[in-house]
Order: structure tokens, then C-alpha cells, then sequence
């Protein structure tokens, strides 16, 4: 699975301590990446609840999942894209609440 990121998400990960931003790519990799490919061949197929994968409200095409339930809660924002003609991550935003004001 490809990935690409935002200027945002490239921001955001900045605010993040060493420890929150280790936490969200173990996550990534773990639990994510394996479920992600798994719903690019079956798109029908549930997300893994622990991951709390969903639409966010009023931001069409923007999903959100939850990285860390320790302390704040630590949650991303991303969209499906292309790269290379294949399925890919954009990631938008990282961290906490804050970062639905502006998904």
C-alpha cells in the first residue's frame, strides 16, 4: 500500500511527540496497512472495530480512523487515491480532535 501525505499531515506530525507519532506508524503498520489491502479486494469487507474506521461528517470522501486510546486520543484523518494506478492512503490530518475543524 502507496502513501502520500499532506502539507497539513506534515504539520500536524511536527506537533506530535516521538512517542505518539512511533505509536500511530506501529499502528499503521500492524493494523491499517493489512486491513486497508484487504478492503481494496473486498470493499465491502469491515474495517477492524478496534481501528473505529469511519466518514467524518460533512467532509465527503475524508475518513478518519483512531490511532491511540491512551491519553488524548490520538486519531488521523485520510482519503483513498491513486498513485501509480494503484489504490493509495493520502493522509490529511494527525492528532487529536482538533484536527476535524478542518478534516
Amino acid at each position: 500500500m502507496k502513501f502520500q501525505q499532506t502539507e497539513r499531515f506534515a504539520n500536524d506530525r511536527h506537533k506530535l511527540s516521538d512517542e505518539e507519532f512511533r505509536r500511530f506508524w506501529q499502528v499503521i503498520r500492524d493494523e491499517f496497512i493489512p486491513a486497508a489491502e484487504w478492503h481494496v479486494s473486498d470493499p465491502g469487507a469491515p474495517w477492524p472495530a478496534g481501528l473505529r474506521v469511519k466518514s467524518v461528517q460533512g467532509a465527503h470522501g475524508v475518513w478518519e480512523m483512531t490511532w491511540s486510546f491512551a491519553g488524548a486520543d490520538g486519531r488521523a484523518t485520510f482519503e483513498w487515491a491513486q498513485i501509480d494506478g494503484q489504490p493509495a492512503i493520502r493522509w490529511r490530518r494527525v492528532g487529536g480532535h482538533a484536527i476535524f475543524s478542518d478534516p
